[in-house]
């Protein structure tokens, strides 16, 4: 799967870029694909994945909120079916949601409920760093933002949390009668011929698999098979590739799988113009949405790029596309004991953003 040697001049840059960067960001291994107008400048994979085991292009990780991705996506055609409004108030689905009579189908795939996150309650990060295999339940969950009250009013504010696309998957398997993992299959993986993509119920990892590590609980130890279940619901806990990762990166990012007024609404439901601060959400949870860095319907948007980018235990990944370039890039990248705090993979993927499309910055930090 490697692109053939000897490589061309752009390949040789990007594969340069991506030498150095994990040498200077003490990466384990990075794992990458990117193409121009649908044709591959490189594919690679450099370092180890475990100790004298060589880091492949074809191994397997964890994608974490690339599933969002896909929700928001298959939503939409949903709604271009006429089987359901974005603006649908969501009780008949989730009648033990409070507030869901005023919480619409758009605002949980928008962020805009005022549901706090469970994944920066310091309770559950306590948990889950106490027993990092646990498995967790969507009621064990949700038992979190429900102790809390809503940061604003549903749809008046944007902040980020979890808990929006876990009811939003339960949701869409309320309306469509289908298991969220047989549902996306159906609707966006198998459609793009993602064979790779797959949700997976338990901590498995398909072979080849990539390991991880990570220093979070303050040792630096191999956390490949902890438990993913709290990452969202169950059916959507999915693991890729780096191949089907820059095709994911292009087809939900150029809009492949739905209509062109479906996708504005992915890159822009209503989400810019929102966040501020208010007496009851800080500033650095109530984030201001602009057009040129906000949350669309399951990805985000920033300086025109479309991306998704999944940072947790010891993965992490992006998938960025560019439209107006044509240009998908997909990095997974994975820690030593050495490696800077952050999604590195997210660092490796600006650097080759800034050589390949130099007016058009990959912005993110």
């Amino acid at each position: 799967m490697r692109t053939a040697r000897p490589l061309d001049g752009e390949a040789r840059e990007v594969l340069d870029i991506t030498r150095e960067a994990k040498a200077e960001l003490h990466l384990k291994s990075v794992e990458l694909k990117v193409a121009s107008d649908g044709r591959e400048v490189l594919t690679d994979a450099l370092g180890e994945s475990m100790t004298g085991v060589p880091a492949q292009p074809d191994m397997h990780f964890r994608a974490g909120s690339v599933a969002f991705s896909y929700v928001g996506t298959a939503l939409l055609q949903l709604v271009q079916e006429g089987k359901v409004r974005l603006d649908d108030t969501v009780e008949r689905w989730l009648p033990t949601l409070p507030k869901a009579n005023t919480i619409t189908l758009r605002m949980l795939a928008t962020n805009t409920t005022g549901l706090h996150d469970y994944v920066t309650d310091p309770a559950f990060l306590a948990e889950l760093e106490a027993h990092p295999f646990r498995q967790w339940t969507p009621n064990q969950l949700l038992a979190y933002p429900y102790s809390h009250p809503f940061w604003y009013e549903p749809g008046t504010n944007w902040s980020y949390s979890h808990a929006n696309y876990l009811l939003l998957i339960q949701a869409l398997e309320k309306i469509t009668g289908t298991r969220i993992d047989r549902f996306l299959r159906q609707r966006v993986t198998g459609p793009l011929g993602l064979d790779n993509t797959r949700n997976n119920f338990t901590p498995d990892i398909p072979r080849p698999a990539l390991h991880a590590f990570t220093s979070e609980r303050g040792l630096y130890e191999e956390s490949t098979f902890w438990n993913p279940s709290w990452t969202t619901a169950p059916g959507a806990v999915i693991t890729t590739h780096v191949c089907d990762l820059a095709r994911s990166a292009a087809a939900i990012g150029g809009g492949e799988l739905l209509s062109r007024r479906s996708y504005r609404t992915l890159l822009n439901p209503g989400t810019v113009g929102l966040g501020h601060a208010t007496a009851t959400c800080p500033a650095t949870v109530c984030l201001e949405q602009t057009e040129a860095r906000h949350f669309g319907l399951g990805v985000i948007v920033i300086n025109g790029w479309v991306l998704q980018n999944p940072s947790f235990s010891g993965y992490a990944a992006i998938q960025a596309y560019l439209p107006s370039d044509r240009l998908a890039i997909a990095v997974n990248a994975t820690k030593t004991k050495d490696t800077p705090e952050g999604n590195m993979a997210e660092v490796v993927a600006q650097r080759i953003a800034a050589a390949l499309a130099p007016e058009t910055p990959l912005a993110i930090g």
